[in-house]
């Protein structure tokens, strides 16, 4: 709870300092803007005034001040039209074929001054607009510090998550060696001394049974090596162990390909999936309805199907039905689907998620690989 709260509060702390830094950067971009256009205008209306003089003056005036004034606008576009709506000059403008969209353009803005008997015609600087345009880039380029920073501090969170569920899963198969070697060896003696008795058989499956959970989970964290196994053999290995341990109020229905099946996994690992889809089924059902199991061979992928009949998922859970520690059981640590996810995709290279879901009929589980 404390790593989420701190989590939370990074993030409003990012979103805060990034607006913050956004709209100081807008205000003081605007405000130079404004100061620069200002120290523009004022610069243009000394230019038409040198032009001004430059049409009034006789041959005897000193036109080395106006001319100075002239050759001085390096950055400034200009146009001056003649009362006709001639252009008569133009300066610091390369594309003269849309020059007369460009001088209508800038008459509409209202950017002339009346000088005698011309107009001039100015537009901002090529350095007044990069200069307008930069607090959007500068907002663009806070905006991904922030979703980068956001997303880092999240893959810290499921990377510390992960870590915290493989050791607890090392940490089972571990706790469950040392109990499940003594119960198989008991097992052995008791069959030594009472060959005969029927209960002897089941109890020695069970005993197996927790050593093959013992198996699966200290696989979790490490990467088995997959080997061509039949899909058939793991999904009807599930169908008989839930059989004998669900009442017979809940039905199991295959629906399989009449040939074999064969993809590269980790046959142990899979089964448990299937297992915890399952056993998921039977408590949404509440130990009464139907499971349908269904394995569709494709030339390049393997499609496997859970449906039940239960109670379904909420529209609001079915993005976290995935995410460790979420759960509607009450009792539970809301791990399965998460190590089963998990197992499917970092493990198998495949996809699991819920197909479809609704209130009160029930819940698709799909899961796709690849041949």
């Amino acid at each position: 709870m404390q790593w989420t709260d701190r989590i939370r509060q990074l993030k409003i702390l990012l979103v805060v300092s990034a607006v913050v830094i956004a709209v100081a950067s807008l205000l003081v971009s605007h405000f130079l803007v404004r100061d620069l256009s200002q120290e523009e205008k004022h610069r243009m209306e000394v230019w038409a005034q040198a032009l001004h003089s430059l049409n009034e003056a006789d041959s005897t005036t000193d036109l080395s001040l106006v001319l100075s004034v002239m050759e001085g606008n390096n950055t400034i576009p200009v146009v001056v039209l003649n009362d006709a709506g001639g252009i008569d000059d133009y300066r610091n403008i390369k594309d003269t074929v849309t020059l007369g969209e460009y001088v209508q353009r800038m008459v509409r803005a209202g950017d002339t001054i009346r000088v005698g008997s011309q107009l001039v015609c100015y537009d901002e600087s090529i350095m007044l607009k990069r200069l307008s345009a930069w607090p959007y880039v500068q907002l663009g380029v806070v905006l991904i510090f922030v979703v980068v920073a956001i997303f880092a501090l999240l893959s810290s969170k499921r990377a510390e998550q992960n870590k915290v569920w493989v050791g607890l899963s090392k940490e089972t198969a571990h706790q469950l060696g040392t109990p499940v070697s003594s119960l198989m060896a008991w097992v052995e003696m008791l069959k030594e001394q009472y060959p005969e008795d029927e209960l002897l058989p089941e109890m020695d499956k069970d005993v197996k049974r927790l050593q093959l959970i013992a198996e699966r989970f200290s696989k979790i964290g490490s990467l088995p090596e997959p080997v061509e196994s039949s899909m058939n053999e793991v999904l009807e290995h599930v169908v008989e162990y839930m059989d004998r341990r669900t009442s017979n109020q809940v039905k199991m229905v295959c629906n399989f390909p009449n040939h074999d099946v064969v993809v590269k996994m980790n046959a142990s690992l899979f089964e448990w999936v299937i297992e915890n889809l399952c056993k998921n089924a039977v408590d949404a059902m509440e130990g009464k309805g139907v499971i349908k199991l269904t394995l569709e061979d494709y030339p390049r992928r393997v499609v496997i199907e859970v449906q039940d009949t239960g109670k379904g998922i909420k529209k609001k859970d079915i993005n976290a039905v995935f995410t460790p520690g979420f759960t509607t059981k009450k009792r539970g640590w809301g791990l399965g689907l998460s190590l089963a996810r998990r197992i499917v995709e970092e493990y198998h290279s495949g996809r699991i998620f819920v197909k479809e879901s609704e209130l009160g009929k029930g819940t698709t589980f799909r899961i796709e690989m690849q041949k």
